[in-house]
């Protein structure tokens, strides 16, 4: 069993992982469900018939835990941002919500997620929708450009959350908002978990503490920070392959958290 290797070997560990995911030769565990004993459907997460028959064929790599989008009442001409966009289901999804007026930016710090997303992009011929390579910790995204913020269980994997939402408060127009659908704790971790590197590839063990991840968020700057809804996870995580111990199904959930930029 792995352990951890803290600071920039996280990130290390992490970007091979998921680069193994997006080129299909990693069938294992990845963030949120990508488990052999853990396939979570689209409606189990949140998604819509309508939402699911419109993901571009290879967009959706069964890594989320929720449906960012159902909350955060994207605008056709808006901008949004998706924080670690993957092979781009979220995003794509988003594109249809704003309209040709509108642009979706995708950032990824995996280049074969990059590829995967951007030939997925030209496959379906989607013009408002980019996917620019970079770490969620330092968005290649100019100051007050952007309306929309979603990510869909991927903050949970930053080795900084402080700087993640910081960054996020940057590239936020005022007034602009913020909806994320990630795992947090509600119960310590068993310490085998806790130092586990496949848990935490698996979204588990660098997921914060609920009260600490909205914290956070109220740190960097954001008002009105409140959980829109939360779903036990628990139960899934500890299918997950390679989870080291099982798991309580209240200790993990996957929470909807909605703020606002003043």
């Amino acid at each position: 069993m792995a352990e951890i290797q803290r600071g920039e070997d996280i990130r290390i560990q992490v970007r091979e992982k998921y680069g193994a995911l997006a080129e299909g030769t990693d069938k294992g565990g990845g963030c949120c469900g990508a488990g052999s004993c853990s396939t979570v459907s689209l409606d189990q997460i949140g998604y819509t018939s309508d939402q699911a028959a419109a993901i571009p064929e290879g967009a959706d790599l069964g890594l989320g835990c929720g449906n960012p989008l159902a909350y955060a009442a994207v605008r056709p001409g808006e901008t949004v941002l998706d924080l670690g966009s993957g092979a781009g289901i979220d995003a794509f999804l988003a594109s249809r919500e704003v309209g040709d007026k509108g642009r979706v930016i995708g950032v990824d710090m995996t280049p074969a997620m990059l590829v995967r997303a951007r030939a997925n992009a030209a496959k379906v011929g989607a013009q408002n929708v980019e996917f620019r390579l970079g770490e969620i910790e330092h968005l290649p995204v100019a100051d007050g450009s952007v309306d929309v913020i979603i990510s869909n269980c991927v903050i949970n994997l930053s080795p900084d959350k402080p700087q993640v939402f910081r960054e996020a408060m940057r590239v936020l127009k005022p007034g602009g908002r913020m909806l994320v659908s990630d795992l947090v704790l509600t119960k310590a971790l068993p310490e085998s978990v806790r130092t586990s590197l496949e848990a935490y590839v698996g979204c588990v063990a660098g997921a914060s503490m609920k009260a600490d991840y909205l914290r956070l968020i109220r740190e960097a700057g954001f008002k009105d920070v409140e959980v829109v809804r939360e779903d036990s996870y628990g139960d899934k995580a500890s299918c997950w392959d390679g989870m080291p111990a099982p798991l309580e199904a209240s200790a993990v959930v996957s929470a909807k958290v909605r703020a606002v930029k003043p």
